[in-house]
């Protein structure tokens, strides 16, 4: 087994810690810890590892599921990680169990229909165990397009994978079509997995995939839309059989949740929800006014994000996003992310849920860059000759 090196968090890599200003970002500012009672007692493992019953139990009550249907996870990396495992990592299905969505086991396809562009991870981890085939969104628009995944699932396809809202381009597939990918899925015999790190930044949410039905899979975390990156706690919720099987693979990588995250987890999920995901959601509605004003000031062109990422075409006067992005870092010392990172090289990812004063200077930074690199008008360049 190989996987390619994660593009992404390379390019941060290289240029995030000296940087003064990460406009890159792709979650909302973070909160400070003094919110939240930070004592969890004794620092031990949670017991049992996959979360705290009761707990579960009440975040499964979000999906219409059981707590034997949510496994805690560290962070929505780990809890996409650890349901490819669950449904391409094995041979043999659990119980031997027929196909991919039975109810006596989880099946063993190793072929992912993966809807791009999105988060590396998202294609990169189901390649590494398997086969996939991309479904590519096509710009301005980015709209999901039931039929041509449809199109792309085998007999041997084991999930389906879509990132709602998207990473990068910021685009909310409706319901409808969400729905009809599901139906997909439920035909083929095979999991609809929906990464929602991003759902709760919407004014009006969607209800999530794992909602759907037996063939619903949904993943998240208290990262992107609350502002928690440093807890690193998420979790999957889905079918039970897909979970269990989920939970062994974590045997083998984090064990338990982070008692810390699940600690602070509850608060922020109980008195204090309301509170947080309205403040975030202000924060982004009014960054993204902002943004939108300077995307039109440097007639650029992008789709009205939801969320906190833009995809953004790249200025004239650079070669393309990469060119731009290492310029604007080297010279003013803001990170970009460039868009052959998710296929699209003639575009670059900005985040806008950092603190406003930040958004704000690195903006005009950028601006400065834009307009130190611009090419010559026509005029400027038609002016001069003898005096």
């Amino acid at each position: 087994m190989r996987i390619d090196p994660f593009g992404l968090e390379r390019w941060f890599a290289e240029y995030e810690h000296e940087a003064d200003i990460m406009l890159a970002e792709s979650g909302i500012r973070s909160l400070d810890a003094s919110r939240f009672d930070l004592d969890p007692g004794t620092l031990g493992y949670v017991i049992p590892t996959n979360g705290d019953p009761e707990f579960r139990a009440a975040v499964g009550d979000r999906y219409d599921r059981s707590a034997d249907e949510v496994l805690f996870t560290c962070g929505t990396q780990e809890a996409n990680f650890l349901t490819f495992l669950s449904l391409l990592g094995d041979e043999a299905a659990v119980d031997g169990g027929g196909g991919a969505a039975s109810p006596e086991g989880v099946g063993s396809g190793t072929h992912a229909v993966v809807v791009t562009p999105t988060y590396q991870a998202l294609h990169a981890v189901p390649d590494a165990f398997g086969d996939v085939t991309r479904v590519e969104l096509e710009p301005p628009e980015w709209e999901l397009d039931p039929e041509a995944v449809a199109d792309a699932v085998r007999d041997d396809t084991a999930v389906i994978v879509v990132n709602n809202p998207n990473n990068p381009t910021g685009q909310y597939h409706d319901e409808a079509a969400m729905r009809a990918v599901y139906e997909v899925a439920v035909e083929r015999d095979a999991y609809l997995l929906c990464d929602e790190v991003y759902r709760l930044l919407a004014e009006e949410p969607q209800p999530p995939v794992a909602s759907y039905g037996a063939h619903g899979i949904s993943t998240t975390s208290l990262t992107k839309a609350y502002g928690l990156a440093g807890l690193r706690f998420g979790w999957i919720a889905g079918p039970e059989p897909v979970v269990e099987r989920a939970w062994r693979w974590k045997d083998y990588t984090t064990i338990s949740p982070s008692l810390f995250g699940q600690h602070v987890a509850k608060q922020a999920l109980g008195p204090q929800e309301d509170d947080i995901l309205t403040a975030n959601r202000e924060l982004a509605a009014a960054h993204r006014e902002t943004v939108a004003e300077w995307v039109d000031d440097h007639d650029l062109d992008w789709l009205d994000p939801v969320g906190v990422n833009a995809f953004v075409t790249v200025p004239d006067g650079f070669a393309d996003a990469e060119a731009f992005c290492r310029t604007v870092v080297e010279e003013a010392s803001v990170v970009l992310a460039p868009g052959h990172l998710f296929g699209f090289p003639d575009r670059f990812r900005i985040g806008f849920g950092l603190p406003t004063d930040e958004l704000e200077e690195g903006l005009d930074r950028v601006s400065g860059v834009i307009a130190e690199h611009a090419p010559p008008t026509d005029s400027a360049a038609t002016t001069g000759g003898d005096a």
